[in-house]
């Protein structure tokens, strides 16, 4: 396929979670393939773009919104979600009270935008952080998890 006929889309995708779970790191490592322990808080919104080559030649594009965690009670999240089509929703294994926050974005996501025909969004749980943990620890918290999403 010449590169002038190559189809291209965007997609624009939020990444959102309390603050400190970790949700700028993802955004980084999945784009720029690095990591860094030293991250300052997102204030507000940060954008990133992920170009993907699809195999049938078309190019993907993914806006990856980096949503600061205090925003959720910010007025200005219904500004950032407008056209989305999806959410990444991440929580820190190592802090209970994240995965206690992941409810209220979830709420906050499905209020505030959904598909033209109504239907929410689709939006994926992330559990970051998993290597802080031990066996013990990861069982738990895979039990947990089993819960929460029953």
């Amino acid at each position: 396929m010449s590169a002038d006929s190559q189809s291209s889309h965007i997609f624009k995708i939020l990444v959102v979670g309390d603050l400190g779970t970790g949700k700028t790191s993802i955004i980084k490592r999945y784009v720029h393939n690095v990591f860094s322990t030293h991250y300052k808080s997102t204030i507000g919104v940060d954008f990133a773009l992920k170009v993907i080559d699809w195999e049938d030649g078309s190019i993907i594009r993914l806006q990856l919104w980096d949503i600061a965690g205090q925003e959720r009670f910010g007025s200005m999240t219904r500004v950032y979600y407008k056209e989305s089509v999806g959410a990444l929703l991440v929580f820190d294994v190592t802090r209970p009270t994240t995965l206690e926050g992941v409810l209220k974005w979830k709420r906050d996501v499905d209020d505030k935008v959904r598909f033209k025909d109504g239907s929410n969004i689709p939006v994926v749980l992330i559990a970051n952080k998993m290597d802080a943990l031990s066996k013990s620890d990861i069982e738990a918290m895979q039990q947990r998890l089993d819960e929460f999403v029953l």
